[in-house]
């Protein structure tokens, strides 16, 4: 995968979030054949893979399977706090080198610390152990209040002066908000910038897919993006609002189709696979 992302001749690498977005919406037929589709025209164009999620590696893997994923190059994991390459045999290794920066950026201050002053907040649920991470500690809340959750945290969090920062999203399958802690230099943007600055990868390269709130900062840090239509309004009004800020022009596409097809419908738009702009 070195050799092939640092390779001049390549224009577009493609980095996705999953759920919502690459795999298909349960019962979609369309999103399934679009699936099909978008794997065989990825591999057709050699197109790298930067699969880009909340999930965690073992569930990560689960999914590939499940939902006969095609197999990236590069995972970013744990809404962007691990970042895996392929080694010997297909196992997946962890980057350490991007491990230890988030050390450093966080210091002695530990995320039980962090655990501790939010549990007299009512409204948080701890998630399951293998849902939390070395950088990431996640909570459940309740999908209506999950922002004005997410800033009372963050605000205590500043009381603290913690070196980390609120993640908020819905999950797409459930009724729950989701609340992620993090590093406050870690996000799925700033993972992948810094997979792109290792790899001596221009960052217009990558064309990166989402719909959730825990993609905004991907959406956001000069990559070209793709929000698929069942993205919340919301996320797509302030990456709209971001994008014009900046200036940036042809750097956004918004999909008209749901979930995998919307990240088909993007792919051709940008010229990652065959069938260009419409």
């Amino acid at each position: 995968m070195d050799a092939v992302a640092t390779n001049e001749q390549v224009k577009n690498i493609l980095a996705t979030d999953l759920d919502g977005t690459l795999i298909p919406v349960e019962g979609c037929e369309q999103n399934q054949a679009d699936l099909l589709v978008l794997r065989q025209k990825l591999a057709e164009s050699q197109v790298p893979l930067i699969f880009v999620t909340g999930r965690h590696l073992r569930s990560i893997v689960k999914a590939i399977e499940a939902f006969r994923l095609p197999i990236p190059d590069w995972i970013v994991g744990d809404v962007g706090t691990s970042i895996y390459g392929r080694g010997s045999g297909d196992a997946w290794e962890l980057v350490e080198g991007y491990a230890r920066d988030l050390q450093a950026s966080v210091g002695g201050m530990s995320l039980e610390v962090v655990r501790d002053a939010f549990e007299r907040f009512d409204d948080l649920t701890l998630q399951a152990p293998e849902k939390q991470g070395q950088f990431k500690l996640s909570y459940y809340c309740p999908r209506d209040t999950v922002q004005s959750v997410a800033e009372r945290l963050q605000i205590r969090l500043d009381q603290l002066g913690a070196p980390y920062a609120v993640t908020n999203s819905l999950d797409p399958y459930t009724p729950h908000g989701l609340i992620d802690i993090l590093p406050s230099v870690a996000s799925k943007g700033a993972a992948l910038r810094w997979w792109a600055e290792h790899h001596c990868v221009d960052v217009q390269k990558i064309v990166f897919a989402g719909d959730s709130g825990n993609d905004l900062a991907a959406m956001t840090a000069g990559f070209r993006s793709i929000v698929v239509a069942n993205a919340d309004p919301e996320l797509t009004r302030a990456v709209r609002v971001a994008h014009a800020s900046a200036g940036w022009e042809d750097r956004l596409f918004v999909a008209e189709a749901k979930a995998t097809s919307g990240v088909l419908e993007g792919c051709r738009w940008f010229g990652v696979v065959g069938g260009g702009r419409a």
